[in-house]
């Protein structure tokens, strides 16, 4: 039987009941950083040597050239050729879908003339190179490939380099298969903190990128913390969550359904249940008991509902979309009778998913949208994974004579309340201009 957290927010603690429950910590305690930072050092000082060494010491992988790191882009055809025709056919329709989305997120060039015919404007231009770091060993998440390689591929990105632990050597084939299809340029079996410092800094053999992306352990997590600032990352995630806001509408088995689908991820997946109806809280929780024996993980969910599960009583739907604010979820499930109506009312969320035939897991495969999103509640301030994350924005000015001897004066007399006389100086030399 599985021991569901149960808040009601008309009592008089819930408020301060629910917040501890939230900011419990969800992380193991283990202080990694010194490992961390002793493997990137030695990969910035010795280079594929210690990549070489690394890759042998963690994934058991024996390998005598550096040079064997790198699969071939015949393998990757070949595992596309390898697998059955439904996983393939499944993955170039996702990656369509995908791509299809991610092509409306391109950020577009402008520029304009002010009053003095001065051209002002923005130019936005791809990143050069960018590595995508995908989680091997007991998982395989050829989803992810296709979430971070395509949104790089449609910002017109020229170099995507793939890496991907390859414990014991081995590697799932829809792994590959998915990077064939994606168009990924180089890809390499190395993981860990290791393979994050091999694209920060580059080696002989793997190239520095300009942005580290993709999901990983504690270790991955903690070296892309530390080689920001050599180069850009995507996010720091925590454990997957996802926050249900359901009314008398919804079908309690899809929503029990919905809640595992998080909760196998992780034993630290957060999962929370927001209603108007406590007979539905009740409906749920007994379908919850029903489904998980048949599930294979299903001692994975158990743990991760008994520690991070949690049930809410609200008396309305409004007071359930500030509950969520509250919590910014990675994924939010609005199973209600009129989802268009609740959205007014959320601000923060990674993603949102609407009405009763829109589960998250569409989400996390095929539906178009990128299922990598902000967690821990960062979703108060940024935003899933897409096409800008891999372009950046130069702002560009080309001043005629007379916008020349505007801004002179004005640039002047800030620059002189600043003391800065070099500045004004610089400024009252294009004044001078006729």
């Amino acid at each position: 039987m599985l021991t569901i957290r149960r808040f009601n927010s008309q009592q008089e603690s819930f408020q301060k009941q629910f917040s501890d429950f939230l900011e419990a910590n969800t992380e193991h305690e283990s202080d990694v950083s010194q490992t961390v930072q002793d493997i990137i050092a030695k990969i910035r000082a010795q280079g594929d040597s210690a990549l070489l060494e690394f890759t042998h010491k963690f994934d058991r992988l024996d390998l005598s050239d550096a040079k064997q790191l790198e699969i071939s882009q015949e393998e990757l055809q070949q595992a596309l050729v390898s697998i059955d025709s439904a996983q393939r056919n499944a993955l170039e329709q996702a990656h369509q879908r995908v791509k299809e989305y991610a092509e409306h997120q391109r950020l577009q060039s402008w520029e304009y003339k002010d009053e003095y015919g001065s051209l002002l404007g923005q130019r936005v231009t791809p990143l050069d190179r960018v590595g995508i770091y995908v989680p091997g060993g007991t998982a395989a998440y050829p989803s992810s490939v296709l979430m971070n390689a395509v949104p790089a591929k449609v910002a017109g990105v020229p170099e995507i380099i793939m890496v991907a632990p390859t414990p014991d050597g081995k590697i799932n084939s829809t792994v590959l298969a998915a990077a064939a299809v994606a168009g990924v340029d180089r890809v390499f079996r190395i993981g860990g903190a290791q393979a994050v410092g091999a694209l920060a800094y580059g080696t002989e053999t793997v190239p520095a990128v300009d942005k580290i992306v993709g999901p990983g352990n504690i270790y991955v997590a903690t070296a892309k913390r530390m080689v920001f600032g050599k180069v850009g990352i995507d996010m720091i995630a925590g454990p997957s969550e996802v926050l249900v806001i359901c009314d008398d509408s919804a079908n309690p088995e899809w929503i029990a359904m919905d809640l595992f689908s998080q909760a196998e991820h992780d034993v630290l997946a957060r999962t929370t249940l927001l209603s108007t109806s406590e007979d539905m809280l009740n409906k749920v929780e007994a379908a919850m008991n029903q489904l998980l024996p048949s599930l294979e993980r299903a001692e994975i969910i158990k743990q991760a509902i008994n520690s991070f599960g949690s049930f809410v009583k609200v008396d309305n739907l409004q007071q359930a979309a500030q509950i969520s604010n509250q919590v910014a979820p990675e994924h939010l499930e609005l199973s209600v009778q009129d989802p268009a109506k609740l959205l007014e009312s959320i601000q923060h969320a990674g993603a949102v998913f609407m009405g009763h035939h829109t589960p998250e897991v569409f989400g996390d495969y095929c539906a178009g949208p990128n299922h990598v999103l902000p967690t821990s509640a960062t979703a108060r301030f940024s935003s899933p994974l897409g096409v800008y994350d891999f372009q950046k924005r130069m702002t560009i000015l080309n001043c005629s004579d007379k916008g020349a001897l505007k801004l002179s004066g004005i640039a002047s007399t800030l620059a002189h309340s600043e003391g800065l006389t070099a500045h004004a100086r610089s400024a009252e030399f294009r004044g001078l201009v006729k």
